[in-house]
């Protein structure tokens, strides 16, 4: 008996149509020794989507992040990527799974110019951006190309650290402040990118604290106070909740 055939998707359903499930959190609680940080979170992000995870700062929305690649103490409860379960799995296989973290330092090699910085990482998945893609996303880049980490500004690094992960193929990218500290100009860019990403129908879970970077781009929000999720908020109901938004946030 023949197979059905898998079906295939353009970029445009990856972005837009289709709602294939490539991150689902249950029940997530994380600590860091006798710490208890995240009180089951529940959560999840769809193929194409970018979802923004807001709070005020110590909310625990950075720890979702290091939970979600076990960089934390311990963790209970469900996380599956890419349809495999990962609670028990270690940090380095969950990055061969297809995820990618930009932590909020960065990680940049200051003694590695900026190609030496791109080419560090394994692949992780065979459908990466090449070096010239990545140049071509970000011309900074190629501009700077053998400059040392340590030249950089600010924007820069934060280019070569996505630019970094994008090489690798991982096609779920949890991003951690990418935006703080940075110049309008590279603010904007950034925006730029992201959006470009969610066409090709890449997955992106996004810690932001500038919410007006943050609005325009993300289709769902997810709003923590003290380790616990207190609300979603779709992109069209924004208007509607602007005030709630405001009562959590501080804004």
């Amino acid at each position: 008996m023949n197979q059905p055939a898998p079906i295939q998707m353009n970029q445009s359903e990856a972005a837009h149509g289709n709602h294939r499930e490539k991150l689902r959190i249950n029940n997530l609680h994380a600590f860091y020794g006798e710490s208890h940080i995240l009180h089951g979170i529940d959560l999840s992000v769809n193929q194409g989507e970018l979802v923004t995870l807001l709070g005020r700062n110590g909310s625990g929305r950075s720890t979702t992040l290091k939970a979600i690649m076990n960089m934390v103490g311990r963790r209970t409860g469900n996380i599956v990527i890419n349809g495999n379960e990962t609670i028990d799995t270690p940090a380095y296989k969950i990055a061969h799974l297809g995820l990618g973290f930009c932590p909020e330092e960065r990680g940049i090699f200051s003694s590695l110019n900026v190609e030496e910085n791109l080419m560090l990482p394994p692949n992780v998945r065979s459908d990466g951006m090449s070096v010239d893609e990545i140049y071509e996303m970000f011309p900074n880049l190629y501009e700077r190309r053998t400059s040392q980490g340590t030249r950089l500004s600010g924007g820069e690094q934060q280019m070569l650290a996505l630019g970094r992960i994008l090489r690798t193929g991982a096609n779920i990218l949890l991003l951690d402040e990418i935006t703080e500290g940075l110049a309008p100009v590279i603010v904007q860019k950034l925006g730029e990118v992201l959006g470009q990403l969610k066409e090709r129908g890449l997955t992106i879970l996004l810690v932001e604290q500038n919410f007006r970077f943050a609005a325009p781009i993300a289709d769902r929000h997810y709003v923590m106070e003290h380790g616990h999720i207190v609300e979603e908020v779709h992109s069209h109901e924004l208007e509607a909740k602007t005030e709630l938004l405001n009562t959590y946030l501080g804004v």
